[in-house]
């Protein structure tokens, strides 16, 4: 029987020791909830989390001197700003990868998912050296491959090592706003990385609706491509935060879309937190995956951490902890089950280490 705390268990001396006495019976009788400790014990007790997206092949590569790149840069800028840190070499790539996964493992992480640079630029150094990390961690953490393809698949050089990577990689890996924009044709990439990961027996992780704006829709020609091709079950859409800028009745549709595809969703809170401002008008939203709605539609939502200290995140250090309270307050979502799922099982559902 928790005892009342306004009742002071001895006589009362001085106010002094009335203070001390409540303070104590306080702090010794009332229930303090920790969430972080809960949390963090029921995601060890389901396998430890799962940081679902990330690019460890660039991890760690901002400095004092390069952050100007971050500040005065838009996101397609630095698609080919970051050039600079993928002429690296293999042994070079593979110190930054194990220091990627160090982090990782050092917080519990038990799977991580990676997109590795596999281009005209990178060409396949980043990817040897992504094998070799991911059979000497092996022991420690799973290690799921992806390509990314910063450089499009259209463009035939960058085409040609697109599909190099299908000996590397677990998954397919897909940016259609790359070559939307160059070339018009994101349905048309899309296509491509579908067809590829059908061919190959792989899943598809595509970046979808980065741009937390109306003017993006791929969430959904995502979610239809995915039925044209019949990959229901295999495609994850990575990020869609523009779903949350658009109004209500367009996001039902888009749900009961993503719902019937199979389509999963991963969300990187910090990755987008710091969407820049524009004078569009939306629906009210943080600049959040809107997690709260997808799950409430059935639709199986993982967490990742995206880039880590690079030109496109500086700030952002791979915390699996911080990136789940962010997406918990963002979203206004306090459903402390459904988090430790996002956090551990549908992480590796979508990386296709479970069913």
């Amino acid at each position: 029987m928790i005892q009342d705390p306004v009742q002071p268990r001895f006589r009362i001396k001085s106010g002094m020791t009335i203070v001390l006495q409540i303070v104590i019976t306080i702090m010794t009788a009332t229930p303090h909830w920790n969430f972080k400790d809960l949390i963090l014990k029921e995601i060890k007790q389901n396998g430890g989390f799962v940081n679902a997206h990330a690019h460890i092949d660039r991890a760690f590569t901002i400095t004092p001197d390069s952050l100007d790149i971050y500040r005065k840069h838009t996101l397609e800028e630095k698609w080919d700003l970051v050039d600079a840190v993928k002429d690296a070499s293999e042994e070079v790539y593979y110190k930054r990868i194990s220091q990627g996964l160090e982090l990782m493992i050092s917080q519990g992480v038990t799977a991580v998912g990676s997109f590795i640079d596999i281009d005209p630029i990178a060409e396949d150094r980043a990817a040897k050296a992504a094998v070799r990390a991911k059979n000497q961690y092996k022991s420690q953490i799973a290690v799921v491959l992806i390509n990314q393809v910063l450089k499009g698949v259209i463009e035939p050089g960058a085409r040609k090592w697109f599909d190099r990577a299908m000996e590397y990689v677990d998954i397919v890996g897909g940016l259609p706003k790359r070559d939307e924009r160059d070339y018009g044709k994101g349905a048309e990439h899309i296509d491509i990385l579908l067809s590829s990961a059908k061919k190959y027996g792989k899943m598809a992780h595509i970046h979808v609706d980065q741009f937390n704006t109306q003017k993006d829709k791929e969430t959904e020609l995502l979610a239809d491509k995915t039925i044209e091709h019949g990959m229901q079950g295999r495609v994850v859409a990575v990020h869609s935060i523009s779903l949350a800028s658009h109004p209500q009745e367009y996001r039902e549709k888009v749900y009961a879309k993503l719902k019937k595809a199979e389509v999963m969703v991963i969300g990187c809170p910090t990755a987008w937190i710091d969407a820049p401002r524009h004078e569009e008008l939306q629906p009210f939203h943080n600049a959040l995956t809107p997690v709260d709605e997808l799950v409430k539609h059935g639709i199986t939502v993982a967490i990742g951490s995206d880039n880590i200290a690079d030109y496109m995140l500086p700030f952002t250090d791979g915390d699996m902890w911080n990136e789940l309270k962010l997406m918990a307050i963002g979203n206004r979502f306090m459903n402390l089950d459904e988090l430790v799922k996002i956090a551990t099982v549908n992480g590796r559902k979508v990386l296709g280490l479970s069913s």
